[in-house]
């Protein structure tokens, strides 16, 4: 255990981390000493589940509710997914009430029960205090093991984990699940636990968990297109009409559907911000003629957004930050969301928001602010593949650059503006997550007809943009690191996490990272990623530009 740790937070999943090294005092998300502490215990009691599932699994006893209660449970230590102390504490009395039913069942079926000592036999304390005590002694650091290089690879597969429990989480909500997801799940979380794994082995984890990523992600992209149609172009208004209004931020295409449903006919007008501006181009959800289009331009500058918006703001999984008071009141959170003192919706009945909604004055007249299109997803893509293979093969099309991930607050993720305002024009851009609001709204214009900036969606639609890729290699007849083709990744949390892995275990190289490498990496880890994938971080855009062009 590194010297100090063991009675300070310490925390260092986002790129954000403090000093790019770890957050030790509060977390630069806004997340409490208390909250970490508590979500370090409940992954900690979900090794022990992961230890019994393990152990079922092995003497033929398989339940579903296991694994999906284990990825809803992980999915809620994700940066920027919840605060509440209170439902952090509700989680972990969850997870070892659950944990000990399982077991008795694995008991009573066999005679031969083998469990490890420890987070299978953990008793949780019956106060905060106590709880907190108890975190204290099963933080990152706690793991057992003396390598730096191992607690690094620990560390890299438990934050791949929480990326792969969120991509499973929602695909399990629309009904769309995988028993191989759940079974990695637990074989990653009960290895954290060992001390008989050397590095080769939790380099193959690491890149298991790449794989298991890449299978959840399809069930994801399974689930959302099987409910709502594959996504179609749709142009999206960036401006307003006249009428009350809610805003959805986030990524729960399910909250969403329900929210539409219950305010047809109401005279509310709904509006995304962040990452929801994606959903406008599923068929299912764009025919309500109340959904009408996005509110503001950024993604971490939502508090002046969030306070300007003359109505309610439901705030589902994974979108996140700070409430302020100049719209708190205003606030509602869904899923797993939650703040301190923020009403949550639990059961998806929007009542107490649609009132809210009917109270607030709304917008007084219409305003046209622009637009901006949505929708080129794999199908809608696959849809012109002829035209842009013949364009590339033309040389019409020099190169594309997919410029995706995650957005933050840090200053070096201007990179990415600068990036793509320096592309040449006969280049193209593919995005998706709420990156792209460095630059989703420039007006870059066409190639023959092609756009050169295509929104594949929300970081969920990741799988989306690699079967691009595929398509491409395929109509070019060349393998993916051989297509014109350059990756540049902004990570923030712990999904861009997953993805990374992914593209490792499908073998893509030349990735470049930033706005910084993840602190969680050792020297001796990144050295290997450099040997075998060649991965680099961002230098300035006009040298990797012209690195990669030439």
């Amino acid at each position: 255990m590194t010297e100090g740790r063991s009675n300070k937070m310490f925390c260092y999943q986002c790129e954000e981390t403090a000093g790019g090294t770890g957050c030790t005092a509060r977390g630069v998300c806004g997340k409490t000493p208390e909250v970490s502490a508590l979500q370090d215990l409940l992954l900690y009691c979900l090794m022990g589940v992961a230890q019994v599932a393990l152990e079922a699994d092995r003497v033929g006893i398989r339940e579903g509710q296991i694994g999906r209660f284990t990825v809803k449970a992980a999915f809620s230590t994700l940066t920027n997914v919840n605060f509440d102390l209170h439902r952090f504490i509700e989680l972990i009395q969850q997870t070892v009430v659950l944990r000990q039913q399982f077991r008795k069942k694995v008991e009573n079926l066999s005679q031969e029960v083998n469990i490890p000592a420890g987070p299978a036999n953990f008793t949780p304390a019956s106060t905060l205090s106590g709880l907190i005590k108890q975190a204290k002694q099963v933080g990152l650091n706690s793991y057992p093991g003396d390598d730096p290089d191992i607690l690094s690879l620990k560390h890299a597969v438990l934050f791949g984990i929480k990326g792969v429990a969120a991509y499973a989480d929602h695909a399990q909500i629309l009904g769309v699940e995988d028993d191989d997801v759940y079974d990695f799940v637990f074989r990653g979380l009960a290895a954290i636990q060992q001390d008989d794994l050397g590095l080769n082995d939790w380099v193959a984890l690491a890149l298991e968990c790449g794989k298991t990523a890449f299978r959840a992600m399809e069930l994801l992209d399974e689930a959302n297109t099987k409910t709502y149609g594959h996504p179609v172009p749709a142009r999206v208004p960036l401006g307003f009409r006249k009428g009350k209004a809610i805003l959805i931020s986030g990524h729960d295409l399910k909250d969403l559907e329900a929210l539409l449903k219950q305010t047809q006919g109401t005279g509310i007008n709904i509006y995304t911000h962040g990452e929801m501006i994606s959903t406008h181009g599923y068929p299912e959800l764009k025919r309500y003629p109340h959904f009408y289009g996005q509110y503001g331009t950024a993604w971490q500058k939502q508090t002046r957004e969030f306070a300007d918006f003359p109505g309610p703001i439901l705030m589902t999984t994974n979108c996140l930050q700070r409430p302020q008071k100049s719209y708190q009141d205003n606030l509602f959170t869904s899923g797993l969301a939650g703040w301190p003192d923020i009403p949550h919706i639990a059961d998806r009945n929007f009542k107490p928001l649609i009132d809210r909604a009917r109270e607030l004055p709304g917008f007084e007249q219409d305003h046209d602010g622009g637009e901006v299109v949505v929708g080129f997803a794999r199908n809608a893509v696959l849809d012109i593949s002829a035209d842009i293979v013949e364009q590339v093969k033309n040389g019409n099309i020099r190169h594309f650059f997919l410029v995706g991930g995650c957005d933050g607050a840090k200053p070096g993720r201007d990179y990415y503006t600068r990036f793509v305002e320096q592309i040449p024009p006969d280049c193209a851009v593919l995005t998706l997550a709420c990156g792209k609001y460095r630059f989703f709204n420039m007006a870059m214009g066409e190639i023959n007809g092609i756009p050169r900036l295509l929104d594949v969606g929300q970081c969920n639609d990741a799988y989306s943009a690699v079967r691009i890729a595929q398509q491409l290699s395929s109509a070019l007849n060349v393998e993916i690191n051989e297509l014109p083709l350059s990756i540049i990744l902004s990570w923030y949390e712990q999904k861009a996490v997953c993805v990374l892995l992914a593209l490792l275990y499908l073998g893509v190289r030349d990735i470049r990272v930033g706005p910084s490498l993840p602190a969680f990496i050792s020297p001796n880890v990144l050295e290997v990623l450099r040997d075998n994938f060649n991965i680099m971080p961002i230098k300035t855009p006009e040298k990797d530009i012209q690195e990669i062009l030439k």
